[in-house]
């Protein structure tokens, strides 16, 4: 558990949704690897260091979390592939501050990808699927559902079913079309680029700002606009929005918040793209 990281009045906290390596190239699309290598570590195999860390964010009495980790239900095999070198522990830490999975009243999802869903569904003590956080509403773009649903030949491979039946059948669904409050000062909007429903999350409390960009930016390496993943499925929109809110954020002075970043949860960036505030220190 990483924080409280205050913002006004809210209080953001990164939990850990599990620890795993990814190979670099594909984390960096077109970028030569002699560019990205200067700015990020890189093993004897090629693959980088990532977290799946989802942020807990208490405003007054209300916690929203932001993405939901790995989750508990990877087969051993899916470990292996994934190089899972650290399990999702939200249960443990939310207890660490007071808290269960009960006190959630909503989750966000940037987008449905497995890294970032998988907490959604978790196995309990007897081994069954069921809700990780009961009360709370689950808050996704209805074109990123329907493409959850309807899976092409490349989507299908990280939407995946034990992900979502359960939610699917639930009243715990929240689907929103395009730009939409939660409450008051947390705000999605809709931006596409990485999937076609992908979404950002803004974060507005007493004068100060953050955005949470999901995937469009997954780590602070990934700031200059032209450096995207080979995951992206829409590429040039991703490159669009990216100059766009870097833009949007520059003029608000605001702070960007990461979900894969394991050396910075959220900084703040010059008109050239260089880390003038970051957190942690």
């Amino acid at each position: 558990m990483r924080g409280p990281f205050k913002l006004g009045d809210n209080e953001l906290f990164w939990l850990n949704g599990g620890e795993f390596e990814l190979d670099g190239g594909a984390m960096f699309g077109v970028v030569p690897k002699v560019l990205w290598s200067k700015k990020y570590p890189i093993n004897d195999n090629n693959y980088i260091p990532l977290v799946a860390y989802p942020i807990l964010v208490k405003k007054k009495d209300v916690y929203v979390m932001i993405e939901a980790g790995l989750g508990n239900k990877l087969t051993q095999k899916q470990k292996e592939m994934f190089r899972v070198n650290k399990d999702w522990a939200l249960l443990e830490e939310l207890k660490m501050l007071g808290l269960s999975r009960n006190d959630i009243s909503y989750v966000i999802l940037t987008h449905f990808d497995f890294d970032h869903s998988g907490g959604i569904i978790m196995l309990n003590e007897n081994k069954e699927l069921e809700l990780t956080f009961p009360n709370a509403k689950c808050i996704i773009q209805k074109k990123e559902w329907e493409d959850v649903l309807n899976p092409n030949r490349r989507s299908i491979n990280t939407f995946w079913n034990i992900n979502y039946e359960k939610l699917k059948e639930s009243n715990n669904l929240l689907l929103v079309d395009g730009d939409c409050e939660i409450i008051e000062g947390i705000k999605v909007v809709w931006t596409g680029g990485h999937n076609r429903g992908h979404q950002i999350i803004i974060l507005e409390s007493y004068g100060h700002m953050a955005v949470h960009f999901g995937d469009l930016m997954p780590m602070h390496s990934h700031y200059n606009p032209l450096w995207v993943m080979a995951y992206d499925n829409y590429p040039l929109e991703s490159i669009k929005q990216k100059e766009f809110w870097e833009d949007f954020v520059l003029k608000n002075n605001a702070w960007i918040t990461f979900y894969h970043d394991p050396f910075l949860h959220a900084a703040k960036f010059d008109e050239k793209g260089r880390v003038v505030e970051k957190w942690p220190e």
